[in-house]
């Protein structure tokens, strides 16, 4: 197998996007048939462990508290409760447990241990673990790989570019960052983005060129089509067309050819044939279960029944890295540091952003 190309440009991978269908659809089948087994797909099951609340701006996001959403805030899950999932989801053909929290960086503290407990349960199930937390510094990352964190999620979400017109209170930099911090584990890394949300296409290889310079690339890229929710600012944004996604999954697919690529959000507006369409272009991997933090997903049910009618089957744990070893609370060598990270508030205002503050449409539900 050739080595993975590590100095894509924009105009490369514009012009891969741009191929005609078949031609892609064709050259992306078969890079995946280099590095893949066609016929095994990855599921994740992902759970909202702490939802609503964030102090963030995203212009996507139901969960920021300063957007007017129907969105139920909870407080931070009981370990017992994610176990209980966990265990629901594994047996429902789920090899990886996905936790989410709403919050901008991880703080030191309490909740931080308690995600630390739910790392260490979940991974002493034979399941992969993932948190998508926000920001982390190093030693934060370093804890998480001593519990036994398989991987991180922190998107990218689109191009440094368009990123300024999506959210103002963080900057690019500190995604990076948090990626870099979690590469000096042996957490794989998680990080993908979203279409739909008003981009280029120049946007979308922008944002396929960063994952895709990152040596090594992430492991895993969740390609998400934006779900407008109501009270946010991209509430009106048209959903994006099934041709988009495939092309979106065909380019990553050639640009990370080792890469596993998920449909993520999304998916409720795609047919069978739409989904069969993105696997045979490359994407071997999902999210299952009835809601992806807060927005509808399709029933694990329908999932299993798409698999049976493609000829797919679920991919099992620690196939592509082995698991990881947990290290018990009383034994880490990695102690909290009651950090204080200056991560970044660019502090520019973006129109639509402020627009969905003011907004009183929707009463948020505390």
């Amino acid at each position: 197998m050739s080595s993975t190309k590590h100095n894509w440009t924009k105009k490369e991978i514009l012009e891969i996007y741009n191929k005609p269908l078949m031609e892609l659809l064709y050259e992306a089948a078969t890079v995946h048939r280099q590095y893949h087994d066609p016929n095994t797909v990855q599921v994740s099951t992902l759970l909202s462990i702490k939802t609503g609340g964030c102090p963030e701006d995203c212009g996507y996001c139901p969960q920021a508290a300063r957007y007017h959403t129907d969105i139920e805030g909870n407080d931070l899950m009981t370990v017992q409760q994610v176990k209980a999932q966990a265990l629901r989801a594994k047996a429902s053909g789920s090899s990886r447990v996905c936790m989410g929290a709403a919050w901008r960086n991880v703080k030191d503290g309490p909740e931080f241990d308690q995600v630390l407990d739910m790392v260490r349960t979940i991974n002493k199930l034979d399941m992969e673990v993932c948190c998508t937390l926000g920001m982390v510094t190093e030693n934060q990352a370093k804890r998480l790989a001593e519990a036994g964190l398989y991987a991180y999620n922190h998107n990218l979400d689109t191009s440094e570019e368009y990123y300024k017109e999506v959210i103002s209170t963080r900057g690019y930099e500190d995604r990076l960052q948090t990626i870099e911090n979690v590469r000096k584990t042996n957490v794989t890394v998680c990080s993908g983005g979203i279409i739909g949300m008003g981009e280029s296409e120049e946007d979308r290889a922008g944002m396929l060129v960063a994952l895709s310079t990152l040596n090594p690339q992430p492991e895993s890229v969740p390609i998400n089509a934006l779900v407008a929710v109501e009270g946010t600012p991209m509430e009106e944004q048209k959903p994006v067309e099934i041709w988009e996604m495939i092309r979106m999954v065909a380019t990553t697919r050639i640009v990370m050819p080792k890469t596993q690529v998920r449909l993520s959000a999304g998916r409720t507006e795609m047919s069978r044939e739409g989904q069969a369409m993105c696997f045979f272009a490359g994407a071997n991997s999902i999210f299952a279960g009835d809601k992806l933090l807060t927005t509808p997903n399709p029933d694990v049910n329908e999932d299993m029944a798409m698999f049976k009618q493609l000829g797919l089957n679920p991919q099992k744990a620690f196939v592509k890295a082995p698991q990881p070893q947990t290290v018990e609370a009383v034994e880490s060598q990695f102690q909290p540091l009651g950090e204080k990270p200056k991560w970044s508030r660019p502090g520019h205002t973006i129109d639509r952003n402020e627009a969905a503050k003011q907004k009183k449409g929707l009463v948020s539900k505390e």
